[in-house]
Formats: C-alpha cells, structure tokens, sequence
C-alpha cells in the first residue's frame, strides 16, 4: 500500500535514501555540512494531497552508513525524479529544489553566501554566534548527536558580521522569496541573547523578515523580553529528551550548566510574552523510550507551545553516528501525537506564511496522519481561519522598520 506524503517523510528520515551513480543533481541544493550537521541530507519536495495541498520538503539522509542499506532509491533525472520503493515496487514523486543563483554570491565582506546561510526547506538558516562552548571544554560537553564543532570554520563562516547576514537575508528574500529567517547557536554562557540581539534589529530594521532565535536558555529572563521588544518572532528552545538520565547521558553540557527546567521555564515566559504559538519545544525521538517522548510532546503543548520534533538521525563525525536509527511504526506514533496534542490546545499551526522545515516533520505535516473525526475537520478549519486572519498581521511583520 502507497504511503502518503507525510508517511514517506517519516519513513525516509528513517531508512534514508540511495543515489545511484548514474542519477545526476545537477542543479540541485549541495549537501549542506553546517549548523549541528542535521541538514547534510539532499533536499527534496513531495507533493501532498488534502487537506495540506501544498509539497512536503525533506532533508533526506543519503551521506550516512544506514542510508547505504535504504530501501528507497532516487531515480529520474534533473527535470523529474522518483523515489522507489525496493519493497513493494511503489513509485513517487518527487522535486529536488533547485540550488539558489545567490549561494556563490560574495558580500561585502568577501564571503560566499552559502558559508552565512542555508536553506532548508523554504526557510534561511543561519549559525549566528562563534561555536558551541562545550565543544571546548576538557573532556568536551557537546551533545552527542551535534557536530557544530566540527562544521563551523571548515563548512561555514566561523564569523559571520551582522552586515554579511543582512546581505544574505536580503538575497535569499529577492532571489528565493524567503519569510523567515532563523538564528541558532550554541552555548556562550550568558550572552547569548545579547550577542544576538544587533543582528536581529538589522535584520527587522533593514530587511523585513520574520525572524526566530533558538539559543540556550538564559536565567535573565528580561533579555527575551527585550528582543521580543526588538522585534523576534519566535523563540524555540531545544529541551532534545525529556527522561533525565537520558538527557544527561546525551547531552552533559546542557544537563551540567542548565538543567532541563530552565528551557522549560524559559518557554513558559516566551509564552506568555508572545502570540499564541509563537514559541516551540524541540525534542529528538528515537532515542530514549517513546513513552517519554510523547511525555513531552503534552508538557510542551500544555505550557502553550508547538513541539518540533527530530527524529533521530546517526549523522557523519558525531559520537552517535553508529547508533541504530529509529523504527517507522514509532515515529509514525510519535508524530500523530503531535497533530493530536496541538489539536487540543488549539495551536495555530502553519499559520505563518511560507515556513517549511525539511529537517522535522512539521506539526501540520502530520495532518495526513490523524483520523477524520469532527474534532479533525473542526481544527482544520479553525486553522484556515488563523491563516487567514494572520495574514496583514505577519505582512506588516514583515516590512522594514527603517
């Protein structure tokens, strides 16, 4: 039986895809080394039926040992391509979005626009602050899944100024009709926030975007207020496990100087500072018991944000990348509790124009997953109305403040 969009998303993010040989990319998006490695996949679009009807973009796993073994395999060439199933001989497909003319681009500085920023999916990704601190610690403190440590300085900027992400903003915005851009980073003690805090007023001031940071949490609770006053969209706050010993095990830096109730506190306030389902929990599934991963799909809706989730994925160089990737019926599981959780508090997911994610299914992906019950068809339509109402809301959001 075929699956739908969202469940050949799924299931690629778990088994990975072959390239033969003889299928050309020419022309489309380079396998991208950066940020915390999770987007050195092949970009990809599949076409989706009611009620999303729209494409689905994915980052497919095809660089990783368990991608070797995948019984998907691309075929087609640069005009069409196929994914095909080896198991059941179902055919789909599929679009490879194509590299932007603006990636070899040099600013001002002399940079190639592609070691400032990323897209994946439909939205710019940007690594904004020097690497990750617990990378430099004795015995290091990464998370174990993360390879920031190794991608920044060899694949992307170690320094990125605020004018080279300006003028990459503004690239990706003409060239490639962008909406949002997206600041992460890794640990910098307590100044995070307010090392972002000039990039996103010149972003907002001089460019027009929608703009999410996602950096550790900070105890000063008063620094989210003030980039929310300069303009932020959307804070998301990686939480990664919810079992303790998981998150320690995992992730030692973020277990030894934060804890885990700091993001959640750290949330709670962004929650009740921004409009409602401006703020996300991201957590990774596939890795500790899938009871505990549902467990925090339900703390972070109930605090009133959407939960992003990652399904697991082994990548090169990490201290994980033997680990065994994660079932399918699982993560199907896990991802249909999501659309589920957000239907219950009402969440306005997908409202904002033009966000698509290829490196989590997104929580309205998972729309093709859920029963049609009234409950369903109601949600659905209190999300078509959101959308609607949302629109002059985000366009005035999107305009340059200068």
């Amino acid at each position: 039986m075929a699956l739908n969009a969202c469940e050949l998303e799924i299931d690629l993010f778990c088994h990975g895809l072959r390239v033969p040989d003889d299928v050309s990319l020419e022309g489309a998006r380079g396998i991208s080394r950066t940020r915390a490695g999770l987007g050195s996949g092949l970009e990809l679009a599949i076409p989706a039926r009611s009620p999303l009807k729209r494409e689905i973009f994915v980052n497919a796993p095809v660089v990783e040992r368990f991608a070797a073994l995948s019984p998907y395999r691309l075929s087609g060439g640069p005009s069409e391509y196929t994914i095909v199933d080896g198991r059941t001989h179902e055919r789909y497909p599929v679009r490879l979005p194509r590299e932007p003319s603006w990636y070899p681009r040099l600013t001002s500085r002399e940079v190639p626009m592609h070691r400032i920023g990323v897209l994946q999916g439909t939205y710019l990704a940007i690594y904004a602050n020097p690497t990750c601190a617990f990378w430099s610690y004795s015995p290091p403190l990464n998370c174990r899944f993360c390879t920031t440590g190794q991608n920044v300085g060899p694949n992307e900027a170690q320094t990125k100024s605020i004018q080279d992400v300006v003028e990459t903003c503004w690239a990706a915005k003409a060239e490639s009709g962008i909406t949002f851009v997206h600041l992460n980073g890794g640990f910098q003690g307590s100044r995070g926030l307010e090392f972002i805090a000039p990039y996103v007023k010149a972003i907002k001031d001089q460019v027009g975007l929608l703009v999410g940071v996602q950096l550790s949490p900070e105890r000063e609770f008063s620094r989210y207020d003030a980039l929310i006053d300069a303009g932020v969209d959307h804070f998301s706050f990686c939480v990664e496990f919810m079992d303790p010993e998981w998150f320690a095990r995992i992730c030692p830096g973020k277990a030894r100087v934060h804890g885990q109730a700091l993001y959640f506190s750290a949330m709670a306030h962004c929650v009740k500072r921004m409009p409602y389902g401006a703020v996300s929990g991201e957590i990774i599934a596939g890795v500790e018991p899938v009871a505990n991963t549902l467990e925090a799909i339900d703390r972070i809706t109930g605090l009133g944000a959407f939960p992003t989730v990652c399904i697991f994925r082994p990548t090169v160089g990490a201290d994980m990348q033997d680990w065994p990737t994660p079932s399918y019926h699982e993560m199907r599981t896990v991802m249909q509790h999501v659309y589920e959780a957000c239907r219950r508090h009402w969440l306005p997911i997908g409202a904002a124009p033009n966000i698509e994610v290829s490196l989590v299914v997104n929580p309205d992906d998972a729309a093709l997953l859920a029963d049609r019950t009234f409950g369903f068809y109601a949600y659905e339509a209190y999300r078509r109305f959101a959308r609607l109402a949302a629109r002059p809301v985000f366009r005035r959001r999107m305009y340059p403040v200068a």
